[in-house]
């Protein structure tokens, strides 16, 4: 007896996703609410868990099919005997336990070919994130096919260096060494390979089309002295830790400066709803964050009223579900302003685009040492380029450039922060 397996609810007014990846492969065991296959939607990518126990059954639908709300995906079947569990498995190949030495090299000679055809969503993903080549990994899954925690073990294989003695390091390091692309290097071959845009990567680059389209963007400059929050990071870094249990970081210090000035300049808190605009007396901060998938924007909410601690801790925390792939809709919806902090990936300036239906945006960017002057004389100072970027049908540069400008001063004077100048 079977179990259909059907597209849960995504979230509100979502009504359809797509395949991103089949955790489980036709014949293997499952347990009641393990996850069997992952779903992309708009903005996020959702697990979908096994309503029982049994084995997983024939696919519906394949990676890359558009599915709706409610329809069958999979099938989930009964528990069957240890002996009969491998007749369920379509396309496997049979294997020796023990292969002898000679075929190895075989093996591995053809995985780099096979993975590099093959790599799933989930995969692709990892591969970029962490920057490792894919041709130089052996597969552990079916037909020699990478799975992401080959791509996760390479991954850490790299950062520990050459030294790393593991057996899974050693693995990687001889599947390198017997992968080795030798016909490719030799005769100058180059390759293409065409790849289907996530559902997420599609809404991202329509959203940003339309801020372009719609909005009457403009970006603001100013730098700003970050010698005063660094001396307040390194002077109460270790309370702050111990009392609270997070890390004292940067974002808090902008999301409490970014308050400080929406209070004062509304309008760069607001936003456009057809010939109205819509004013907030609370600032729900979008803060960009890079996921596998994409940039996604979760939501610190009521970030005017909350503590440097907890804006910090829902800042981890999203950065964590992000990377884990666990965000929900409810996260990133609303939002009323948008941080984007480009100088994790060392960015020493830009013009972030606003996120719609927001009005601005304020990007953050590298710090460096640079000499400035104060009180006429040439000193260095940890400086950091801030920008911002706004719909100038609503906000005038009046109000950008002052908005930005209070930013400016209470990163350079905490006690503004906590006075509320």
């Amino acid at each position: 007896m079977s179990q259909e397996v059907k597209v849960p609810t995504l979230g509100e007014s979502v009504t359809e996703a797509t395949i991103g990846e089949w955790l489980k492969q036709p014949g293997d065991p499952v347990k009641v609410d393990e996850p069997i296959a992952s779903l992309e939607t708009d903005k996020v990518a959702i697990e979908v868990p096994s309503p029982v126990a049994g084995v997983m059954g024939a696919y519906v639908a394949q990676v890359g099919a558009t599915v709706l709300v409610g329809a069958v995906i999979a099938t989930i079947e009964d528990d069957v005997a240890p002996g009969e569990a491998t007749s369920v498995a379509p396309r496997e190949k049979p294997a020796p336990k023990e292969p002898a030495p000679a075929a190895a090299p075989a093996v591995a000679k053809e995985a780099p070919s096979e993975s590099a055809l093959t790599l799933s969503p989930a995969v692709r993903r990892a591969v970029l994130e962490h920057g490792v080549d894919p041709s130089s990994i052996k597969g552990s899954g079916r037909d020699g096919r990478l799975t992401k925690e080959d791509v996760l073990t390479a991954a850490e294989a790299k950062a520990k260096g050459p030294s790393t003695s593991s057996g899974r390091a050693e693995e990687v390091s001889t599947s390198t060494a017997l992968a080795e692309p030798v016909e490719a290097r030799s005769t100058g071959e180059r390759r293409e390979e065409r790849v289907k845009m996530t559902r997420m990567r599609q809404t991202i680059a329509k959203r940003l089309k339309i801020a372009q389209d719609t909005a009457a963007l403009l970006t603001t400059f100013n730098d700003v002295d970050m010698t005063a929050v660094i001396e307040a990071r390194e002077k109460f870094k270790d309370t702050f830790a111990k009392k609270h249990g997070i890390k004292l970081g940067f974002m808090s210090f902008f999301a409490k400066a970014a308050c400080l000035a929406l209070k004062d300049i509304p309008a760069v808190n607001a936003q456009i709803d057809g010939e109205e605009i819509v004013y907030f007396d609370y600032v729900d901060i979008s803060v960009a964050v890079s996921a596998p998938g994409g940039l996604v924007v979760p939501v610190v909410r009521d970030a005017d009223s909350k503590s440097f601690a907890q804006i910090e801790k829902d800042i981890a925390g999203f950065g964590k579900r992000a990377k884990d792939g666990t965000l929900t809709m409810e996260d990133m919806k609303g939002g009323t302003f948008t941080i984007s902090n480009g100088g994790v990936f060392g960015g020493l300036m830009s013009t972030p685009i606003i996120n719609p239906p927001q009005s601005a945006v304020l990007g953050l960017h590298r710090i460096e040492d640079r000499p400035v002057v104060r009180d006429g004389q040439i000193v260095i100072r940890p400086m950091m380029y801030i920008a911002l970027s706004y719909d100038h049908r609503l906000i005038d540069g009046r109000e950008a450039v002052t908005a930005l400008k209070t930013i400016k001063e209470a990163i350079e004077d905490p006690m503004r922060m906590l006075i509320d100048l």
